[in-house]
């Protein structure tokens, strides 16, 4: 069986198999409770479950399977076996492909929520052929989805690794520091600014890692790593409660696997491996 997903804008004509559907009520997703185990539904359409959707969006194919995304109305109620949870749940219990799958529709159903309406004449929208964009009939302005670049860097010194408690924060977690991307700004001009802006400290031999789709709401996570350059720690008190180079024996409490940031730690935490 082939495993890997397949994006497509436009569905089949007829669905007569069982398909995957990522279905949302305002920002949680729907998910089928068996035992201790959550699934994503599976199923022809949606009525099969009693649900009439506001908003159907094809997503592509997985495992042989159609999947589609769609929204439905906070009004209506799901059957006991049912349940409504967020990504930041669902993360440790779908499996992988599942879980960037759910990612996707999520960005498209709330980019398709946020789009009814033409922002530059109030013209309600339509969906264009054969994109995934919506276009204005009045003065022909084309929406796509929107993406939001946004940076996030491990700078490293003398084998210790520079994490920070941000403001934004709820619970004692340090991470690698991040910020979104300004206009007319390169990725590593914003990596090079962001650090300078919130500890002060300035950075070289910046080189690409990796990214991650993160649909809180609609970023697009691309990861660096850095070398310190020069100066003392001195925190924009706006952004950061603290900031501190930490060795790989004595970090502090760190985000979970869900992020990016998490994986660039136990990268560097890998490279630092004793023996």
């Amino acid at each position: 069986m082939d495993s890997q997903f397949i994006p497509y804008n436009k569905a089949p004509d007829i669905i007569k198999s069982p398909a995957f559907w990522f279905i949302f009520k305002a920002n949680k997703m729907l998910v089928k409770e068996v035992g201790h185990e959550v699934m994503v539904p599976i199923m022809i359409r949606p009525e099969e479950m009693h649900i009439k959707p506001i908003r159907i969006h094809y997503l592509g194919r997985f495992q042989e399977r159609d999947c589609f995304a769609a929204e439905m109305s906070e009004s209506q109620s799901v059957s006991k076996d049912l349940a409504f949870q967020s990504l930041w749940q669902l993360y440790d219990y779908l499996d992988d492909d599942i879980f960037n799958i759910a990612i996707r529709a999520k960005q498209i159903t709330n980019w398709d929520r946020t789009s009814i309406f033409c922002s530059r004449c109030g013209s309600r929208t339509k969906d264009k052929d054969r994109l995934r964009a919506k276009e204005c009939p009045d003065c022909g302005l084309v929406i796509f989805p929107r993406i939001s670049p946004a940076i996030i860097v491990l700078v490293e010194k003398e084998g210790k690794i520079l994490l920070a408690k941000a403001v934004r924060f709820k619970e004692d977690i340090y991470s690698i520091l991040a910020g979104f991307v300004e206009p007319g700004e390169t990725l590593e001009e914003a990596v090079e600014r962001e650090v300078r802006e919130e500890v002060g400290i300035e950075i070289k031999n910046i080189r690409y890692f990796g990214s991650q789709p993160w649909p809180f709401p609609d970023s697009l996570m691309i990861g660096f790593l850095a070398k310190y350059k020069s100066g003392r720690i001195k925190i924009d008190k706006e952004e950061i409660v603290d900031a501190r180079w930490f060795s790989p024996e004595n970090l502090p409490n760190i985000p979970g696997n869900i992020s990016i940031a998490r994986r660039m730690i136990d990268w560097f935490l890998s490279q630092h491996k004793k023996g």
